[in-house]
């Protein structure tokens, strides 16, 4: 009997399973958001959370406990730096899984995870970059 029991299998060995949410988490933290199989991103949604809450605590052993985990350190460095304090303030429930529809090849149903505040994380880290001479020029022009 399966009782109580949470934990999707996907049909993946422990050391399998555990590869791919390593290595999809590390993505979801990269991009901000991902396209998967609906049963992969309600695992991952699982996964990553408890990495962000973990990386919310922002001292040693936490960093630690997440590195067992992601091992890209640009990754990481993002996850404790930008993506962990802007959800200081909320509890629970940074991701979310909107569905998409079935796959064309094989009708396998696809979802789309992605970070909460996705939008406002990386709008606003990628206008701090594009400040360059086209803004300039538009400041100016406006001045005139």
């Amino acid at each position: 009997m399966r009782h109580r029991v949470r934990k999707g299998k996907l049909g993946l060995k422990t050391e399998h399973r555990l590869s791919l949410l390593k290595n999809l988490s590390t993505e979801l933290f990269r991009y901000g958001r991902i396209v998967t199989t609906d049963a992969k991103a309600k695992e991952l949604k699982r996964f990553s959370e408890r990495l962000i809450t973990t990386a919310k605590k922002n001292n040693l052993h936490a960093r630690r406990l997440v590195n067992a985990k992601i091992k890209d350190r640009d990754v990481l460095t993002n996850l404790f730096e930008i993506i962990a304090p802007s959800f200081n303030d909320r509890p629970g429930g940074y991701t979310r899984v909107i569905k998409l529809g079935n796959r064309l090849g094989d009708n396998a149903s696809m979802a789309m995870i992605e970070l909460v505040d996705f939008n406002d994380l990386y709008n606003s880290n990628s206008s701090n970059k594009s400040e360059g001479p086209a803004s300039e020029l538009t400041a100016e022009s406006t001045s005139e």
